[in-house]
């Protein structure tokens, strides 16, 4: 098997991870997205009859859409590709389950691999999902299998723990950016979307050049343009204030979409299994539901047909319609909820696809309501041509905080809309709706900084562990319990029974002169001289440290020497006991400082 030489230099290494990955995502988001097409085309379009809105289309193409002859058939389409979907994920992978950057984050804070049939049958389970309506996006299976390509390199090059971790990441990075034509935002999500409050920097260089070269390889048979036509991008700084608005709308809505998300699964879940019932048939669940929804509310008021057909899908064609204003008010109001909804039963009940394209759709048509509202009521202050600028960066804010990646999703949506000049209105809006959703997040297996990531594990502990003195974790010398040398033994057994703790400095008139540890304890119950003093059982060759040590210092005399606890004496006097310091004050030290808990010994 091929793999890289030992004497190629970190960098080429690097570079030529970042080359296979980039072939890869290109070749792999290609297929995914034709499958795609197809897929939608003959079951939204042939079977249903249904002439869908497609994102990127003119206002003059885009006009011709019109809804099914009869949702007659809707119920079976769904519950044929939920069941397909259902029989694929229980029999083969259960990870292809619900939405894939979650999986692809799990993967590389774990061991940093993905079983090599994840990328086929992701691809095939979201295909079935997406393109018999199931309401899901292309974002997440393109994160999910482009990781699992990027695996597949590093298992097949012999990669590296880091460089698997690197190929993994840039397989996301070129997967999300090749199929959204969104590279530069593609690379910075893969970076920023592994943390709530970090940002894996040495994946941001590999991950530009393999998005670059997916995005070209992507381009030559889909084009270049960008995914959305923005044919209006008017706004004034005296709007700020309403695109804040905005921002405090999205976060609510985002809470929502977080709450009834992992809600909606929660439910699913506890069902099938207090019922016993097989766990492939919970995708058909969902998707009998959302076809009910869906035909009742074309039943209920004019609309609805609209409503429930938006919800459903990638929704895509349904924020172009936004961007042309040609979306009723009614409809853009009701959306944001039907499509929470309609994504909670397709992916929370076991669907296969990503959270990122409803999450968009939620935003826009939150904007693009707001913006209606604004306009009809002061038309001088929000003209027409404002409506869409306000659906750009509604789907900014919503999607931005809800994946804790503002940054990444402010540049993929930028390049999806081909226009930077809404940039200042969405950092405002995104940078406020991120406040205020905080570290709710709906990537779940997010972790908060690179110190709580297994992919860094060792690199952190240390670096930590040397940024804290043990005068800030030791207890304070008066507060510890301490022994005299011709105290009974079985003082400290009643000591150790009542406090439980596992230690104690021995002290001769204020000397310390030795320590008595639990194993000194289970050393006199082995010989039965219990009736013999502290002085006899004591330890006295002693490991101290100074209060000016590092943890990192005290740690490794801990680890050496396999011991528990660690006088601490004065520097100019080691025989002076100024502290106690335990492997439990150094973990809760290092939890505070990390603010996190992990195993680090």
């Amino acid at each position: 098997m091929f793999s890289i030489p030992s004497f190629v230099a970190p960098t080429k290494r690097i570079l030529i991870i970042a080359i296979v990955v980039g072939i890869i995502a290109g070749i792999g988001s290609l297929l995914f997205f034709e499958g795609l097409k197809w897929g939608t085309a003959f079951f939204m379009g042939y079977l249903l009859q249904y002439t869908y809105p497609q994102e990127g289309q003119t206002v003059t193409e885009i006009s011709q859409w019109s809804g099914p002859h009869s949702l007659t058939l809707l119920i079976p389409i769904l519950c044929f590709g939920s069941l397909l979907t259902g029989i694929l994920v229980t029999r083969f992978a259960p990870e292809a389950e619900g939405h894939g950057t979650d999986a692809a984050i799990k993967a590389f804070h774990g061991e940093g691999k993905i079983r090599r049939r994840i990328p086929l049958l992701k691809a095939l389970t979201a295909i079935l999902t997406i393109s018999t309506g199931g309401s899901a996006g292309r974002e997440g299976p393109s994160a999910q299998i482009s990781a699992g390509f990027g695996s597949l390199v590093a298992e097949l090059l012999h990669l590296t723990p880091a460089e698997r971790r690197i190929a993994l990441t840039t397989g996301i990075g070129a997967g999300i950016g090749t199929i959204f034509k969104a590279p530069l935002g593609g690379a910075i999500l893969a970076a920023e979307v592994l943390y709530t409050r970090d940002f894996e920097s040495e994946a941001i260089v590999p991950a530009f050049l393999a998005s670059i070269i997916g995005y070209s390889i992507f381009g030559l048979f889909e084009g270049y343009s960008p995914i959305f036509i923005l044919t209006s991008q008017w706004w004034t700084i005296s709007q700020i204030p309403m695109f804040i608005l905005l921002g405090i709308l999205c976060a609510g809505f985002g809470h929502l979409y977080i709450f009834t998300f992992y809600g909606t699964r929660d439910i699913f879940s506890k069902y099938f299994k207090q019922n016993n019932l097989p766990a492939f048939l919970k995708p058909v669940s969902g998707a009998i539901l959302l076809g009910i929804i869906v035909i009742v509310l074309a039943r209920l008021f004019p609309d609805g047909e609209m409503l429930g057909l938006a919800s459903m899908g990638s929704s895509y064609g349904y924020t172009q319609l936004m961007f042309y204003s040609m979306v009723p008010l009614s409809v853009l109001i009701l959306l944001p909820f039907m499509k929470i909804i309609a994504t909670s039963l397709t992916l929370g009940s076991g669907g296969s696809g990503g959270v990122f394209a409803p999450g968009l759709t939620i935003g826009a048509a939150i904007g693009g309501a707001l913006g209606t509202i604004l306009h009809i009521f002061y038309p001088t202050y929000v003209p027409i041509e404002s409506v869409p600028v306000f659906v750009v960066v509604g789907m900014i804010s919503l999607f931005g905080a809800v994946a804790n990646a503002p940054i990444a999703v402010l540049m993929m949506v930028v390049e999806m809309v081909g226009s930077v000049t809404i940039l200042v209105p969405a950092m405002a809006a995104v940078a406020v709706s991120n406040l205020l959703t905080g570290e709710n997040t709906i990537f779940r297996q997010q972790v908060q900084t690179k110190a709580q990531s297994g992919a860094h594990r060792g690199e952190y502990d240390r670096e930590t562990l040397e940024g804290i003195h043990v005068k800030d974790a030791m207890s304070l010398a008066d507060n510890v319990i301490t022994l005299s040398p011709g105290d009974q033994a079985c003082l400290a057994k009643k000591f150790m029974a009542e406090t439980e703790h596992t230690g104690y400095p021995v002290l001769d008139q204020k000397r310390l002169v030795g320590i008595v540890t639990n194993h000194d304890m289970r050393k006199s119950l082995i010989h039965e001289e219990l009736s013999q003093t502290i002085r006899d059982i004591m330890t006295t060759h002693l490991h101290v440290v100074t209060p000016e040590s590092t943890l990192e210092d005290a740690l490794v005399l801990m680890v050496t020497h396999s011991i528990n606890h660690l006088p601490v004496v004065d520097r100019e006097s080691s025989d002076h006991l100024v502290g106690f310091l335990t492997r439990t004050d150094i973990l809760k030290a290092y939890s505070r400082n990390s603010h996190g808990c992990r195993h680090i010994f």
